[in-house]
């Protein structure tokens, strides 16, 4: 298991995570999404002891992240966005490596029982730099579970694979949820939406949602926007729509016209599909917008990013 509490990280003045609080739980997938900058890579480094954070705490598989640090690296096995493979090493060589640095005994068998674990013990003796990116991807998993542990972190584990290498990694990570409690960080909605139980949503360092897909879908389909379209030009409807007592705003969008109503608690559907009726026009379209974790999470994250907002990288990390 995974509890972060009040967790903070600043670089100066500026929060990369600010104040956040989570659970992953165990025998589950919990996506961390979020878009590019929004401190998903900085949470993933202070819950594996790469680096502390400035306030709060966190606890993985009952140890605290800071005060623990060691026991906590024991019981993780983290998967970067940059797997760090030494590339004229073989598949069964890099791991047996691995193992050897952590302590395992009977490297070889290991090494071998991971490589089938993530489909890859037919290509055990091929070097590393002949591999394409999945298999690599697929050599740093294998890294990652080479110790047993109780959790797993992994960080845009499907960034620059081809459709088919994410299809087969999907997969495999629905299949290491079921007994280990996974992390899994992404900033592509559908893949949280295919892969994951749970989703926390993070922008600008600070959790804006939390739940299963179908929870998030539900909440804000309460109360919130609406999408209609009609056969009549966006242009045309906004005003008579905007007439509406039940409307607090209309705006054209998505090729239709999207409102917002007046009251949370109030459906505004019912009045809208009249006035449609009453103006002679078609009803194409009328739905509440956030109808699934793509739309949920533009909702969420409406407000444009700036650069100055964006995940700040300390000189000392950067790479040349």
């Amino acid at each position: 298991m995974i509890e972060v509490q009040n967790l903070t990280k600043r670089y100066g003045a500026v929060p990369a995570v600010d104040n956040i609080s989570f659970t992953a739980h165990p025998g589950q997938v919990t996506g961390f999404l979020g878009p590019n900058g929004a401190g998903k890579t900085t949470t993933m480094r202070m819950l594996t002891g790469y680096m502390p954070p400035t306030s709060g705490r966190a606890l993985v598989a009952g140890y605290d992240v800071f005060e623990q640090s060691l026991e906590v690296r024991k019981r993780v096995g983290y998967l970067p966005e940059n797997v760090p493979l030494y590339r004229d090493m073989t598949a069964l060589g890099y791991l047996m490596y691995m193992g050897e640095i952590r302590g395992i005994p009977n490297r070889r068998d290991k090494a071998y029982e991971v490589l089938e674990q993530v489909k890859l013990a037919d290509r055990a003796n091929s070097r590393i730099r002949t591999l394409s990116k999945g298999m690599r991807q697929r050599v740093g998993l294998a890294q990652a579970l080479l110790h047993d542990p109780e959790v797993l972190i992994l960080d845009e584990p499907t960034i620059g694979l081809d459709p088919l290498q994410v299809l087969e990694l999907r997969q495999l990570v629905r299949e290491l949820g079921k007994n280990h409690t996974v992390l899994f960080s992404t900033h592509i909605l559908s893949e949280a939406e295919q892969v994951c139980d749970s989703v926390v949503i993070i922008h600008r360092g600070t959790i804006v949602a939390q739940g299963s897909p179908s929870e998030l879908r539900s909440t804000l389909e309460r109360g919130g926007r609406v999408f209609v379209r009609t056969n009549a030009p966006a242009e045309t409807a906004l005003p008579r729509l905007q007439e509406l007592a039940q409307v607090a705003q209309a705006e054209t969008g998505l090729d239709g016209v999207i409102i917002t109503p007046a009251d949370p608690n109030a459906d505004p559907r019912p009045a809208i599909a009249r006035a449609v009726i009453e103006n002679g026009w078609d009803l194409i379209e009328l739905r509440p917008l956030a109808v699934n974790l793509e739309e949920i999470f533009l909702e969420l994250t409406r407000a444009p990013e700036t650069a100055a907002e964006a995940e700040p990288t300390p000189e000392s990390e950067v790479v040349a």
